[in-house]
């Protein structure tokens, strides 16, 4: 963390402009050795938030003419002294112009490395460390809004509420507690009934915004599943819009799970096209078969494909059988309306879809309920906090988890001990949620996604 790093912060390849990014105590002295100033003033001299015109050189001599910006500790995106080198973004003048930073005294800086520097600083917070890299990968508007609201803070406003909330609650607790006659528990009876009911409330509608927003941030598992034979691959081509998938009048074609991301107007599927589910004596399909309903146990949506020009047989009831404990939503999804099949759908569906995978009549219908299904809810990214990744959802999940139990064990009458216990446990998981309180491994899985020069 004592060294001055640097890296391309723009994407590799022909361009107008690169940036080459210098961080660290030496930043200004480095960029020095590299850049001169047209003014003839050396670059130290200029003050915090200067953009300098000069020549670029390396090994003494000019390579490029550009631009040197400087921000000075703690005002910079790495609370650091910072220095930016913009030239002519030819790759191989880029390269040569980082090589010569280098020569000046800077390291390559790892993945992540200069936001890992502003988290490390407390100039981001874990939750705005998250939205930054969703800014970068981000696909959709949605993604932009929620993730631009983030990073300025929604989230991480929120988290420092139910933490501060929380923790007078246990303060209150162990107060009461360890002084019994001192009367310094600030909640006594059914207030603190009341005000663990109501942080309850709030992290079970914290937690409820990850269904909401997880559609099209990360994406829904989605299955699917059949016999053989009901055009599931023709189904999964017709969504990717291509030809992913063999397509036969063959029983059995696929044996294996195939795996297709697929975008359905805000919604993100992960789609999986399973091996017809039966029973046979084929090891390859049997292995196929297994791993299909290994997909519908982790499936968030589950598409389950039948031949509408034919009325349900065996086959078809084994599969709802095998579907019917699954918590993933389930569509009933009729094929072959081409047919002119009118086959009465299968009970235990809420959701039923008449649909031609071949001509692709009715499947326009499947990807509104589906967007309808997973993104009807429409939030204000500007102002609400919401929950954007698996791993801020465990912890509000644990969290709420703990108050739960701790909130039964008071209405039940246990001592305020017993509650206290499940308060602290809650209060730990909150710790955790914005890196107050996180190990260096989430951290280091968390900045291992992001890229060089960010």
């Amino acid at each position: 963390m004592n060294d001055t790093i640097a890296a391309i912060s723009t994407p590799y390849g022909r361009g107008g402009v690169a940036v080459i990014r210098i961080s660290g105590a030496d930043a200004v002295s480095v960029a020095g050795r590299v850049f001169r100033p047209a003014s003839g003033k050396a670059l130290g001299d200029y003050p915090a938030n200067s953009a300098v015109h000069g020549s670029i050189l390396k090994a003494g001599r000019i390579i490029d003419d550009g631009i040197c910006t400087l921000f000075r500790a703690p005002r910079s995106y790495t609370g650091e002294d910072v220095a930016e080198l913009s030239c002519h973004g030819g790759i191989l003048l880029t390269e040569r112009v980082l090589e010569s930073v280098f020569e000046a005294g800077a390291r390559m800086a790892e993945p992540g490395e200069f936001t890992r520097r502003a988290f490390t600083a407390g100039k981001l917070s874990l939750s705005q460390v998250e939205a930054v890299g969703m800014l970068i990968d981000a696909q959709n508007d949605e993604q932009l809004s929620l993730a631009a609201a983030q990073e300025r803070g929604v989230f991480r406003k929120k988290a420092d509420e139910l933490y501060g909330k929380l923790k007078n609650i246990v303060t209150s607790v162990y107060a009461g507690i360890d002084f019994p006659d001192e009367d310094l528990a600030t909640l006594t009876g059914g207030e603190l009934v009341r005000a663990v009911s109501e942080l309850r409330d709030e992290l079970s509608a914290l937690k409820s915004s990850y269904d909401a927003v997880r559609a099209f941030t990360e994406g829904i598992d989605t299955v699917i599943a059949g016999k053989p034979n009901t055009g599931k691959s023709s189904l999964l081509n017709r969504l990717v819009g291509r030809d992913r998938a063999i397509v036969t009048g063959i029983a059995g074609t696929t044996r294996d799970t195939l795996e297709e991301s697929v975008r359905l107007g805000r919604v993100m599927l992960r789609l999986v096209d399973t091996a017809g589910i039966r029973e046979t004596g084929d090891e390859v399909e049997r292995l196929g078969v297994e791993r299909s309903l290994e997909a519908l146990k982790r499936a968030g949506l589950i598409l389950a494909v039948f031949d509408g020009s034919e009325e349900p047989d065996d086959g078809d009831r084994a599969l709802l059988s095998r579907l019917s404990d699954l918590p993933g939503v389930k569509i009933a999804v009729m094929n072959k309306s081409d047919l002119g099949g009118q086959a009465r759908a299968p009970e235990g569906f809420e959701h039923t879809v008449r649909l031609s995978a071949k001509t692709g009549e009715g499947v326009g219908e499947l990807k509104e309920l589906i967007e309808e299904l997973f993104a009807g809810e429409k939030l204000d990214y500007d102002s609400q906090a919401v929950v954007m990744s698996a791993r801020q959802n465990a912890s509000v999940t644990r969290a709420l988890g703990f108050v739960t139990t701790a909130l039964e064990a008071l209405k039940a009458g246990a001592t305020d001990d017993t509650a206290g216990l499940e308060l602290e446990e809650a209060l730990s998981e909150l710790s955790e949620l914005d890196g107050r309180r996180v190990s260096e491994e989430i951290v280091d899985g968390i900045f291992h996604r992001f890229c060089v020069g960010k």
